[in-house]
């Protein structure tokens, strides 16, 4: 039996906190801003007790591989953070290849990089307050992990810099040939082929000298708070997450939750033409016939691991509004059923079905189709607590960063939903206005 220990600590920006241990591989962040009830709770690790990556070519059960570490399940504080300790950790897009039992091209990112984590720090935006949680098998070893990861409040922030970030932020793809690939799209659900597909967009370039990647989540979430902020620093690589977007959920009940997004629209530049803008896409029967096909296909995949009748959507076509856009926000939820696990519904509903499309297998086929292989972009950053507790991100309105004597070079995508009606040059400009924030906070 575990035991878990905690110390409660005066406030600290989880960004900062994170900043002197960024360069450790294996570091990590998980940061809510915006406000509202997915806002409240952030997390930093480091230093997991044991790590699991599974490389692209690897013949792993990845999935099986997943449980094993996270090993048996252990009670958590009742009166806790939602995140106790447990795994965290990296599922790149093609891990769905595994889930669907599909050959996809790869990147040279792990299809799974996931460490265990029996402490970290829990800031809670709501209080104002840490909290540095420690496990043990009695309460000396727990109160000393506690006391552990209380002590990396005490570490100095470097200082965060100011001006530009990047020496350029290009598309890799000309918008002709983005607009042609809709089209292509669009002929193809004519024909029957499917009923949607999110096709993106590749931008690139390579940070300024002297600039980390924490430096570029640190500015993104000062500009444009995200619900699911996040980073990730693996061996010569690391990731910079902004997203809005939930993937699933489960709480220490068997409660879960999936919130996909379909549907973008630019803010408006005087608070009229905001209004109209929400009103606009509120009423749009194009993004609300395009987030009922995500929802139909969510309320599927939750139905693989929910007891019977269990599955409903309590929230249809919410106009959610971020920093530079306003999204349609669907809410999905249900009951796990006896004998499943959280790590089933991982394994069961991934990748996300808000970026692939409807059916599933047949727009990942087309997506391998039309793009380079997405890596982390359209993934998913999770963690797993000890008590069967979990929550993820879509990784989208993420940067992909590579380290090499040169400096770090990056990669970002952005994508659209792709409907029998859609416009091809209205999908492409969704695209632009969906990297906004990304070219914003590098430039």
């Amino acid at each position: 039996m575990q035991i878990v220990a905690r110390l409660t600590l005066p406030w600290r920006e989880p960004a900062a906190a994170l900043a002197p241990f960024a360069d450790e591989p294996w570091a990590m962040a998980l940061v809510s801003g915006g406000g509202g009830p997915r806002g409240r709770w952030s997390y930093v690790l480091r230093a997991p007790e044991a790590t699991l990556v599974v490389a692209p070519d690897a013949e792993t059960d990845a999935f099986t591989a997943l449980r094993d570490l996270a090993g048996e399940a252990a009670p958590s504080l009742a009166d806790g953070p939602p995140f106790q300790g447990g795994l965290a950790g990296l599922a790149a897009y093609e891990l769905g290849a595994r889930a669907e039992g599909l050959t996809l091209a790869r990147t040279g990112w792990p299809d799974l990089a996931v460490g265990r984590y029996p402490s970290l720090l829990a800031f809670d935006h709501d209080r104002r307050e840490v909290v540095a949680l420690g496990r043990g098998a009695d309460v000396a070893a727990a109160e000393a992990r506690a006391a552990q990861a209380a002590a990396w409040l005490d570490a100095p922030a470097p200082e965060r810099l100011a001006g530009a970030l990047s020496t350029g932020f290009e598309s890799l793809d000309a918008p002709a040939s983005y607009e042609a690939a809709v089209a292509e799209v669009v002929a193809r659900i004519r024909d029957g082929e499917l009923f949607q597909a999110n096709i993106a967009r590749r931008w690139a370039g390579r940070l300024a000298n002297g600039a980390r990647p924490i430096d570029v989540l640190q500015r993104l979430i000062a500009e444009s708070p995200a619900p699911f902020a996040a980073y990730l620093r693996l061996e010569g690589r690391a990731l910079v997450s902004n997203s809005p977007e939930r993937f699933v959920s489960a709480d220490v009940g068997g409660d879960l939750e999936t919130r996909p997004i379909k549907g973008t629209r630019r803010r408006g530049a005087t608070p009229a033409e905001d209004a109209a803008e929400r009103a606009w896409l509120a009423a749009s029967p194009k993004d609300r016939a395009e987030n009922l096909m995500i929802v139909d296909l969510m309320r599927n995949d939750l139905s693989r691991v929910s007891s019977p009748g269990s599955v409903a959507a309590p929230q249809l076509f919410e106009v959610e509004t971020f920093a530079n856009v306003h999204h349609l926000v669907s809410t999905v939820t249900g009951r796990l059923a006896p004998g499943a696990s959280s790590l089933d519904l991982l394994a069961r509903a991934f990748p996300p079905g808000s970026i692939t499309g409807a059916p599933k297998v047949q727009a990942m086929k087309l997506i391998a189709a039309l793009e380079p292989p997405r890596g982390p972009y359209c993934g998913a950053l999770f963690w797993a607590g000890f008590d069967g507790a979990f929550d993820s991100s879509v990784l989208i309105r993420t940067l992909a960063f590579e380290q090499s004597e040169g400096g770090w070079a990056f990669e970002a995508r952005a994508g659209a939903g792709i409907v029998a009606d859609s416009d091809p040059v209205a999908e492409r400009l969704e695209t632009e206005a969906k990297i906004a924030a990304l070219q914003g906070a590098l430039r």
